[in-house]
C-alpha cells in the first residue's frame, strides 16, 4: 500500500468515531406531552407554546432534532389511562405532565422513562417524589404553590372587601394539597374573624352554579377558588355564578382573571412550563430526574380586573393597587 493511501485510509479511520458521534447527538429524540386541559382552551395552548419556546432557547427544534406528541386530557378523564399507554408506546426519551393525576397514570404504564411536572402543589404528599431536594425516582419538576398561599389569598379578598364575613373555599376535597391549603386558610381566617365553608365542585358542569348559589344566601360572602382539574376545566362557569351571585372571589392563577374573574394571587404558570423546558433538556442530555430537586416558585403575582371590581361595587384600596403585579382595565 502506498504511503499516501495509508495515511489517507488512517485519516477516514481516525475521523469515524467523531462522525458517528456527531450523527448519534444529532439524531431525533421523542418528548411525550400529557395535559390536563383540552386541546383548544387557549390556556392550555399557551402552556404549551411556553414549553416549546423554552426547548427552542436551548437549541431544541421541533420536528429538527426532537418531536413532540401531545395528548389533551381535557373532559375525558375516562381516557386518561389510555392516553398514557399511547404516549408511553411510542418510547419518549421524557415525558411532561402537569398535574399528579396524569404523573401516576404515565408511572403505571412505565416505571423507568423520566417524568417532568409543572402543576403539582404537594409532591410530597402524593408520593411522587421522596424529598424536594432529592425526589429519588423517575419523576420531578415544578410545584405552583406552598399550603401557606392559601392564606395569602385570604388576605386578599379581606383587603378587597373588608366587610367579608363567611368565605366559600372552592376545592377538590379528595387532594391533599387543596385540604392542607384550606388548613393554612383557618388559621388566617381565626385571625381576621372570618368562617370559612368548603365547596366541592361537582363533576357535572350543569351542576356547578348549585353549591354556589347555596352559600350565596350568606351576607357579606366572598369565595377563594383553588386551582384542581375541575376548577381550571370549568372556570368560565364558575366565574359566571360567582358574578351572578356577586360574590367577590380571588382564585389561584392569572388566567382566571383575564376570563372574567376579579382576583388572582398564585405563581406565573407559562414561567413554570418554560422552566420546565430546562429540566427536559437536562434529562435528555444524561441527567437523571431523581438528582434534580423539585423547584418551587421564587415569587408570586397579583392580578387585578378593575372592571369585573366595578360591576360588584367594589372600591379597590389605592395600597392594594399598588401592590398588583397587573390591573387589568
Amino acid at each position: 500500500m502506498k504511503r499516501r493511501e495509508l495515511i489517507t485510509l488512517l485519516g477516514a479511520a481516525a475521523a469515524w468515531p467523531l462522525a458517528a458521534r456527531a450523527q448519534q447527538h444529532e439524531q431525533m429524540r421523542r418528548v411525550g406531552v400529557l395535559i390536563s386541559s383540552t386541546g383548544n382552551d387557549p390556556q392550555g395552548r399557551r402552556q404549551i407554546a411556553a414549553f416549546q419556546q423554552g426547548l427552542q432557547e436551548l437549541g431544541w427544534m421541533e420536528g429538527q432534532n426532537v418531536r413532540i406528541d401531545f395528548r389533551f386530557l381535557g373532559d375525558e378523564p375516562n381516557r386518561l389511562k389510555a392516553y398514557a399507554a399511547e404516549l408511553v408506546a411510542l418510547k419518549p426519551d421524557a415525558l411532561l405532565a402537569s398535574g399528579p393525576t396524569e404523573v401516576v397514570a404515565l408511572q403505571q404504564e412505565a416505571t423507568t422513562i423520566p417524568i417532568v411536572f409543572t402543576q403539582v402543589n404537594d409532591p410530597v404528599g402524593a408520593g411522587l417524589v421522596k424529598t424536594l431536594a432529592r425526589p429519588g425516582g423517575s419523576a420531578t419538576g415544578f410545584t405552583p404553590t406552598e399550603f401557606s398561599i392559601g392564606g395569602k389569598m385570604l388576605e386578599v379578598l379581606r383587603d378587597l372587601v373588608p366587610d367579608v364575613k363567611q368565605v366559600g373555599v372552592v376545592l377538590d376535597p379528595k387532594l391533599s394539597d387543596q385540604t392542607g391549603m384550606q388548613s393554612a386558610m383557618e388559621a388566617v381566617a381565626l385571625r381576621l374573624g372570618l368562617r370559612l365553608q368548603q365547596l366541592g365542585v361537582p363533576d357535572d358542569p350543569a351542576d356547578i352554579e348549585n353549591p354556589i348559589s347555596s352559600f350565596a344566601r350568606h351576607q357579606n360572602g366572598g369565595l377563594i377558588v383553588l386551582a384542581n382539574r375541575n376548577t381550571i376545566l370549568h372556570r368560565k362557569l364558575i366565574i359566571a355564578a360567582a358574578a351572578k351571585h356577586r360574590l367577590p372571589t380571588i382564585y389561584s392563577y392569572r388566567y382566571f382573571v383575564e376570563d372574567g374573574g376579579l382576583a388572582s394571587y398564585g405563581a406565573d404558570l407559562l414561567g413554570l412550563y418554560k422552566r420546565a423546558a430546562s429540566y427536559v433538556d437536562r434529562i435528555l442530555k444524561g441527567e437523571r430526574p431523581a438528582d434534580l430537586p423539585v423547584q418551587q416558585p421564587t415569587q408570586y403575582e397579583l392580578i387585578i380586573n378593575m372592571k369585573t371590581a366595578k360591576a360588584l361595587g367594589l372600591d379597590v384600596p389605592p395600597t392594594l393597587l399598588a401592590r398588583a403585579d397587573e390591573v387589568i382595565e
